[in-house]
């Protein structure tokens, strides 16, 4: 397929998140990642939205939080169907107009027209579509010297909380669980304009020509990473895959969740053990990684072409921090936090997670550290729902 006239996109601006206690987040995002509150909803935006919000930043990684005040409400809306988790995503356009006429040309679905807003000197314009990542919409951005808020919302005189000590710098990509993933890769490929970029398959469970024991079954899935040529922007998607399908995490996210969605953001950082290492000194909880894979660690990184780094390992060790590549001295250091719903001990949280990734010359997504952390959540839903190999 020929590459498609770009939508535009610079960046992934925020993420919309909705939640039944925004006092929880509130408290997790600022004592616990640093994040600093920037701004909430005015009393005006509350009764006509239905629901109260408060926008979170550290770097350029922003986070509106939004829990319902009454029925009827956007958030309200998600939360009778889902658990707490990512429901729009929102991106910054160079031309907002050029970005609604492209989409609606190549199918695009519009929830809105284009609205325009006035404040400060400065003017923002945005519309929203429809899209097949379950419920979650994308949120389409211009702004013209308007702050970095939406319209209704009230900026603090000064930052309230975190000073981003940890740094935080960007989200890197978003990843998707679907039940079946093609027509969403299909979706991002004619209407988005973005192209395949990485593709992976594998089972956490060695699988025979006979078939696999059922106490040996673990997670069977197929990923493939699209990414827009144009900015920034990648999607790592995933779907369950045979004979696993029904065990496989992918398939039990999309029980959890009940339907496709956005799995985790990956956040990156300039020096993630100085990060990892901050985070855990406030008790933040990450998935578990096995020794094993730290003795294993170094023939791993010369089989694949990395050979040496510049981290040492017994500290990686240390902080469980998984390493990946793909040539000499190009590599990524990757970790993830545990699932909201183990953070708060609440299934209601829902299992969206974070990422936090360093990159260090590699732009990939190593299959061995990709398999890695399917294999760490498996672990640790072994460990807290006692269901021998079943995974989420």
């Amino acid at each position: 397929m020929a590459q498609l006239e770009s939508l535009g996109i610079r960046k992934i601006e925020s993420l919309l998140y909705y939640v039944h206690d925004l006092d929880r987040v509130r408290r997790f995002l600022i004592d616990s990642l640093d994040f600093a509150e920037i701004g909430i909803s005015s009393p005006e935006l509350e009764v006509e939205g239905r629901q109260r919000s408060a926008v979170f930043k550290a770097g350029t990684v922003t986070m509106v939080i939004c829990q319902p005040a009454g029925e009827g409400g956007r958030a309200f809306r998600w939360l009778r169907k889902h658990p707490e988790g990512v429901g729009t995503i929102v991106f910054e356009v160079d031309d907002i107009e050029k970005t609604f006429k492209l989409l609606d040309e190549r199918g695009g679905t519009m929830i809105s027209d284009i609205a325009r807003f006035s404040e400060g000197g400065g003017t923002l314009s945005m519309f929203s579509i429809t899209t097949p990542f379950g419920d979650t919409t994308f949120r389409f951005v211009e702004r013209k010297g308007y702050a970095p808020l939406f319209p209704g919302m009230v900026a603090h005189a000064k930052p309230i909380g975190g000073e981003n000590r940890f740094g935080f710098k960007a989200v890197d990509h978003i990843t998707t669980n679907f039940q079946t993933m093609a027509p969403a890769l299909l979706w991002m490929e004619h209407v988005l304009g973005f192209e395949r970029f990485w593709t992976v398959q594998f089972h956490t469970s060695d699988v025979t020509n006979e078939g696999a024991k059922k106490a040996e079954m673990g997670s069977g899935l197929k990923s493939v990473v699209m990414v827009d040529p144009h900015s920034p922007v990648k999607f790592a998607n995933n779907e369950p895959m045979r004979p696993f399908f029904k065990e496989s995490q992918i398939n039990i996210f999309s029980e959890d969740h009940r339907g496709d969605g956005v799995q985790h953001a990956a956040l990156t950082v300039a020096d993630i053990i100085s990060t990892v290492r901050g985070l855990r000194g406030r008790g933040v909880e990450f998935m578990p990684t096995p020794g094993s894979y730290y003795d294993m660690l170094p023939e791993r990184l010369q089989r694949i072409g990395v050979g040496g780094i510049d981290e040492d390992i017994p500290t990686l060790r240390e902080l469980e921090i998984l390493v990946d590549g793909e040539a000499a001295r190009k590599y990524l250091l990757q970790i993830f936090l545990k699932e909201s719903a183990d953070l708060h001990d609440d299934p209601t949280a829902g299992p969206f997670f974070f990422e936090i990734i360093q990159r260090k010359g590699s732009n990939g997504f190593g299959a061995g550290n990709f398999r890695a952390l399917f294999e760490s959540i498996e672990r640790q839903q072994r460990q807290e729902r006692g269901l021998g190999a079943r995974v989420s």
